[in-house]
């Protein structure tokens, strides 16, 4: 497959946007549910380091089964190495999984300290914007798309409604400076899911494109780790023994298989926009099904929920973005 063959698709139908924003909306309330368990295994760890990867570790050795058992994954790695060789795939686009790792070790880092409130809107505040500039740019599979009306709308009102949804638990304000880490975590992943799209293009195969992302992730969080423990010595904290807070790195095979499966329908804005409605729904429910201290969701909390899938309705039923 050519470089152009990757991005010379032809516009998706509303009907494929639609259903790729309601997979993508089912992925950020898995995003929920990782954050809240890769959090808690941050805490109990005492390093978000080791949390980190832990739960990339554990995703590796799922993917690293799973690929070459099935006759899909074996063919996807053929290709993969296929445009490596010829170049219709560069190595750069491979390393989407830095991001992932940098998102993953901030929530291990940062939310036993700023909480899930203000987690999220650092990475919406990032990834509303970058994914913008990274769609305006043609980074994605599905080729440069200009800045619409309702795209640009989208992403606007989910900022709002992300801050409407949790401005009562911003916190104290002292704690704020470290929100500086998932924000670029945020402005990560939209490049993250573009280059994961090109890379599932040129495989042919969600999960060979997942098991690239993993792989980068973890030998980038082994290195970090390595830091880590040189500066700081080892982790305090125990192992857990509830199977539940090792959840996360399969989980995050879903997440990001899903998400190099449809960008190519939706484009890196909508996709993102999909996933932070999902991730604010899964937010919700977790604090009214499963409440921590911390958590109360209360009727802004509710409104501003309501309000990010407004936001994702409004962009993904404006007009497609022409090539």
């Amino acid at each position: 497959m050519t470089a152009a063959g990757t991005v010379a698709e032809a516009t998706p139908s509303t009907s494929r946007r639609i259903a790729g924003v309601t997979l993508a909306s089912v992925s950020g309330v898995a995003v929920a549910v990782q954050s809240r368990i890769n959090g808690e295994l941050g805490v109990r760890l005492a390093d978000g380091f080791a949390a980190a990867v832990v739960s990339f570790g554990l995703g590796l050795l799922v993917l690293l089964v799973l690929v070459p058992a099935t006759p899909g994954g074996r063919r996807g790695l053929a290709a993969l190495r296929a445009a490596l060789a010829d170049r219709s795939l560069r190595p750069w686009q491979c390393l989407g999984g830095v991001c992932g790792a940098f998102l993953v070790a901030t929530q291990g880092l940062t939310i036993g300290t700023l909480g899930v409130a203000v987690f999220t809107v650092a990475v919406v505040a990032g990834q509303s914007g970058s994914s913008l500039a990274v769609d305006r740019a043609g980074i994605g599979p599905s080729g440069p798309q200009p800045v619409t009306a309702s795209r640009l709308a989208g992403a606007v009102l989910t900022v709002l409604a992300v801050l409407l949804a949790v401005g009562n638990r911003l916190g104290d304000p002292g704690t704020l400076a470290l929100a500086a880490l998932p924000l670029l975590a945020g402005v990560g992943i939209a490049w993250q899911q573009a280059v994961n799209g090109r890379v599932r293009a040129a495989a042919g195969s969600a999960l060979t494109a997942t098991l690239v992302n993993f792989v980068v992730g973890t030998v980038a969080l082994l290195v970090t780790f390595a830091v880590d423990v040189a500066v700081r010595g080892l982790p305090t904290g125990a192992l857990p023994s509830e199977p539940w807070l090792y959840l996360g790195g399969p989980i995050g095979i879903v997440f990001i298989a899903l998400a190099a499966a449809i960008v190519r329908f939706t484009g890196v804005l909508l996709l993102g926009l999909a996933t932070i409605a999902g991730q604010i729904v899964g937010a919700v429910l977790l604090d009214l099904v499963l409440p921590t201290a911390a958590s109360h969701p209360g009727p802004a909390t509710l409104a501003g929920a309501a309000l990010t899938m407004v936001a994702v309705l409004i962009a993904a039923l404006g007009p497609p973005p022409r090539r």
